[in-house]
């Protein structure tokens, strides 16, 4: 029987999922990018679903990148081939309808950022380091890094850390708001629980409308993007989750979700 490449628990609706191969660093190999497939997939489908934790086993490496070994003898078609799987993948991930959050232990290198990146934000343990250093192999990012990376960071900032390859550490991934908090490495566990405990008590439906005025806004003119919202806002009041965390809120109890 073939061991799971991505280990996979629940509570309360948030899904963790802790990418598996730390042997290797858990680098994304074309196994590990078609299981994450796979498994994003069945996410899809699920209707109790809050919210996604992405995570590496081990305390190393969240991913260190992609399987150089497997990529070296690769064709020019066989690496576009295999470019278009992880980004299918990647997008699948970043346009789950729920918030989906990165919790980066260690190592986060090329494709271990850009899937850090494919998140609707990140955490970063104090021992975490991020890089796209695929120059330094006389390639570029192919797994989003040029187009996800500037839109995170800035223009500016990508092109010092792309055309470099240098890493930076969790602080200074902070500091140019590549990740949106940093915590000790031995308070992953505790902030797994404290995200489920966010999550959960809030309006699902709420949240992935939330999530859906901002992914969809990003691309339209301002006043599109603002009727956008006005349109989910106003649809928020046509079911019962509005009522009950407004009857929560004024009878001061905890909303029942």
């Amino acid at each position: 029987m073939t061991m799971s490449l991505i280990e996979q628990t629940e509570q309360a609706g948030v899904v963790t999922l802790t990418l598996n191969r730390p042997e290797a660093l858990n680098a994304l190999n074309t196994d590990l990018i078609a299981e994450l497939g796979s498994v994003l997939a069945a996410l899809e489908a699920h209707a109790g679903l809050r919210g996604v934790v992405l995570t590496g086993a081990g305390e190393k490496a969240f991913v260190a990148g992609a399987d150089i070994a497997e990529m070296r003898d690769k064709t020019p078609e066989q690496a576009r081939y295999f470019a278009s799987q992880a980004l299918t993948v990647l997008k699948r991930l970043e346009t789950l309808p729920v918030p989906t959050v990165a919790l980066v232990n260690g190592y986060a290198l090329g494709g271990g950022c850009e899937l850090a990146l494919a998140c609707d934000w990140a955490i970063a343990t104090d021992n975490a380091f991020f890089a796209q250093p695929e120059v330094g192999l006389g390639i570029i990012p192919g797994f989003g890094g040029t187009q996800r990376l500037p839109r995170r960071v800035g223009p500016a900032m990508a092109l010092d850390l792309i055309t470099t390859g240098r890493r930076i550490d969790a602080n200074e991934a902070l500091r140019i708001g590549l990740v949106n908090r940093v915590i000790a490495l031995d308070e992953r566990d505790a902030t797994i629980a404290e995200l489920t405990k966010q999550f959960s008590r809030n309006g699902p439906n709420a949240m992935r409308a939330a999530k859906q005025a901002v992914h969809d806004g990003q691309d339209q003119d301002l006043d599109s993007a603002l009727a956008l919202e006005t349109s989910l806002f106003a649809l928020g009041f046509a079911g019962e989750e509005q009522r009950e965390g407004m009857s929560a809120f004024l009878e001061k109890r905890k909303a029942a979700f």
